[in-house]
């Protein structure tokens, strides 16, 4: 029998070796396809006599990334179409689909004959639960493979067994953390904590995993049999009471309830170690079923898998411009900012050239990337060799002559405009004419620092987000005059980086610094208002940011928020700002010199020893002292949300942003606006326009005017649309600046 996506050559021995290999894809994924050939294979070696056990493995350098979740939007689509019509049919399909993966490996594991996972790379999702199904499992050594069941973070969890063959193998304590984490384990940590048999050379693998077989691998698993003993004990015992409260303490101090994954996998294990597998299976794709069904899922699966990919893949790329080879940049400015650029520059294979105002300054940044990879290579996940070759490419000078064949030069220079022209002036002197030359700034518009260059249609925005090594996303600005040339070049580069792209037209404070700017305002004047501190920052986490706004203003400065303040005001005049928070600002920066972490006090002192905590004279700066009980939380959760959702829609009318894929991926990647919403538009969109509408206008009469509803979204409400109704993902993408 042939196969589209599988080949099956059985040995002398009576073997199977059954290899996954898709054709035109770079990576394995579980489709439609996929699933009914491996079930057909499935039942060839249970009932072919000649066949003694079977080794699935793949063809490629890594196993599988697991399911492609496209396929699930599309069970979802076609379970709400027919839930119209039928909604007892619509749920029995929805169930029996969406448990389709985990059968298949029950009767992979039932079968009667021995399999064995022969994983020659990363096994995500799906393709880890596969192997979890199978009687034996064998890992070739690569410090590159990645073990894990990342689901919970897209909305989602293990639901084709994970949630039971996990806490069956390993301590339930140990289960849960991986489970709730998502984590990814390396091939020697997932041994150490049993998840698999054995770790060989690559060259070994598959002779290992037959031998198994060969030897009197039994095809029955360690909980088919009778006698078997959960590692970490039965619920109701000693054990299981040192497990399972304080598991839920800690899911509630995390989570504040806003996932219902995973809440689910809480359930799923507590409710499965209690049944036989089977049940358990069952029990869990019931749990499965159900929150594929929720907002929070759709919206995550949405906006951090299918909308990201895409981004990732250029969807905002002009097509008809070629795509571009960047050899070398060169980066201005060799501060916190320009040296975390210039490493995951140079860690991409770039050449960099990293100038600073003299050698010594950028020898400084140029250390911060010998810091970063030396701790890789302790920890690991790097090599001596691989750290020269980074530091190898990185170029420190104080010539600007140095920057001559550069294909793209960054400035990271203070927000300063005369600092700015400056070094703009004397690169465009020196670099080749299609070169481009991308500002990162946060909040200074990029046309007006375009009037410093010759070339506006070569000069871009590129607001990298700090730490730049651990952060994903990359805001693309658009002057009035940058050229396609330019964003695609700045795309590829973000690719090359494997940084997350959105592309934003100009404005004061562009998209995302605009945005969370709202956040922080917020929660400045929650304080004025008498609102303890603790509980605007505690309430923030509860609504599903990962910080409080206090506290964010502190990671970004509390004197740089009083520099936008001025700046706003002196720009758009008095009304441009509101006297509570530059009271407030001017309290905490110009009279009491108090900057945020970077000198160790804001709204939190930093000691040197011991965690951050809450500054105890705060509470002198607040005209006056609201009773806790008084304050309605909800409220609070209300206006830290609905603040920077309506500021999102307003740059969305502005023409600011003209996707709605990037206002979602941007906002969660960029601010970390609540993830379980799917982004500042879903959150709207969820809620139901109409019904957000209202919620705005009630905040406006308590509150004031900025949360005044404006009129793209009384309109979509009128009309009783939603956001990705009215404006489908790319169809009304405009790269021009507004």
């Amino acid at each position: 029998m042939t196969y589209k996506n599988f080949t099956v050559d059985v040995d002398a021995d009576g073997i199977a070796l059954v290899t996954w290999d898709m054709p035109d894809r770079s990576m394995n994924v579980f489709e439609a396809s996929v699933m009914d050939e491996i079930g057909r294979i499935i039942e060839t070696v249970a009932s072919d006599d000649s066949i003694k056990g079977a080794v699935v493995t793949s063809g490629k350098e890594t196993f599988s990334g697991g399911a492609d979740l496209a396929m699930l939007q599309g069970l979802l689509g076609a379970f709400h179409e027919m839930r119209a019509s039928d909604e007892t049919a619509a749920m029995q399909r929805m169930f029996d689909e969406s448990r389709r993966m985990s059968q298949l490996w029950r009767r992979l594991e039932t079968s009667g004959k021995p399999w064995v996972a022969a994983i020659n790379g990363t096994a995500m999702g799906g393709a880890f639960e596969l192997a979890l199904a199978c009687h034996h499992r064998v890992a070739s050594e690569n410090d590159k493979t990645r073990l894990a069941l990342p689901e919970v973070k897209v909305g989602i969890f293990p639901g084709a067994g994970g949630t039971q063959r996990v806490p069956r193998m390993v301590p339930t304590a140990d289960a849960l953390q991986f489970l709730l984490k998502g984590s990814e384990l390396k091939v020697g940590q997932a041994k150490a904590m049993k998840l698999i048999d054995e770790v060989v050379s690559a060259d070994r693998l598959i002779e290992t995993a037959r031998a198994w077989i060969r030897d009197g691998g039994k095809g029955v698993q360690p909980w088919d049999k009778d006698g078997f003993r959960l590692p970490g004990g039965q619920v109701y015992s000693p054990a299981g009471f040192q497990t399972f409260p304080p598991a839920n303490a800690i899911y509630r101090r995390e989570t504040y309830d806003n996932y219902p994954a995973a809440r689910a996998i809480m359930s799923c294990v507590y409710e499965g170690l209690m049944l036989p597998l089977d049940q358990a299976l069952t029990v869990e794709s019931r749990y499965f079923a159900h929150v594929l069904q929720t907002k929070e899922a759709a919206s995550m699966i949405r906006s951090l898998f299918v909308s990201m990919q895409e981004l990732n893949k250029g969807a905002r790329r002009p097509a008809d411009v070629p795509p571009s080879k960047i050899r070398k940049v060169g980066i201005l400015g060799a501060g916190f900012m320009g040296a975390g650029i210039a490493y995951v520059t140079a860690r991409a294979g770039i050449e960099v050239v990293l100038i600073d105002r003299d050698v010594e300054s950028a020898e400084r940044g140029k250390a911060y990337s010998d810091t970063l990879v030396s701790k890789a290579v302790s920890r690991g996940r790097s090599t001596p060799e691989a750290k020269e070759a980074l530091l190898s490419r990185i170029q420190t000078s104080a010539d600007y002559a140095d920057l001559e064949g550069c294909d793209l030069v960054i400035e990271a220079v203070f927000e300063d405009k005369s600092i700015k022209a400056d070094v703009t002036q004397k690169t465009e002197a020196v670099i080749g004419k299609t070169a481009v030359f991308g500002t990162n700034t946060s909040t200074l518009p990029i046309s007006d620092l375009a009037k410093a260059s010759a070339r506006p249609a070569n000069f871009i925005g590129i607001h990298f987000f700090s730490p730049v090594d651990k952060m994903m996303l990359v805001e693309i600005i658009m002057g009035r005059k940058t050229g396609d040339e330019a964003l695609a070049l700045a795309l590829d580069y973000c690719r090359a980086i494997r940084k997350t792209p959105i592309v934003v037209n100009d404005s004061r404070g562009f998209y995302t610094s605009r945005v969370v700017g709202t956040y922080i305002r917020e929660g400045h004047l929650m304080l004025m208002e008498g609102v303890p501190a603790a509980m605007i920052e505690n309430v923030g986490r509860m609504a599903g940011m990962p910080v409080g706004p206090l506290s964010l203003n502190d990671e970004v400065a509390v004197d740089l928020a009083w520099k936008i303040l001025q700046a706003t005001k002196q720009d758009l005049g008095e009304k441009g700002v509101d006297p509570r928070q530059e009271e407030l600002l001017e309290e905490m920066v110009v009279k009491r010199g108090r900057l945020g972490r970077k000198n160790g006090k804001g709204f939190y002192d930093y000691p040197d020893k011991g965690k951050k905590h809450l500054w105890p004279d705060l509470a002198e700066l607040q005209p006056e002292h609201l009773d806790p009980d008084s304050v309605d939380v909800e409220e609070i959760k209300h206006r830290l949300l609905v603040i920077q959702a309506l500021e999102t829609a307003r740059c969305f009318a502005e023409g600011v942003l003209t996707d709605v894929r990037e206002a979602d991926v941007g906002s969660i990647l960029g601010f970390g606006y609540a993830p379980f919403s799917g982004g500042t538009l879903s959150y709207i969109d969820n809620m139901g326009v109409a019904a957000f509408v209202e919620l705005c206008n009630r905040l406006a009469r308590r509150h004031g005017p900025r949360f005044r509803p404006n009129k793209l979204l009384r309109e979509v409400a009128a009309n009783g649309e939603t956001f990705y109704g009215r404006f489908p993902p790319g169809g009304a993408a405009r790269n021009k600046a507004a």
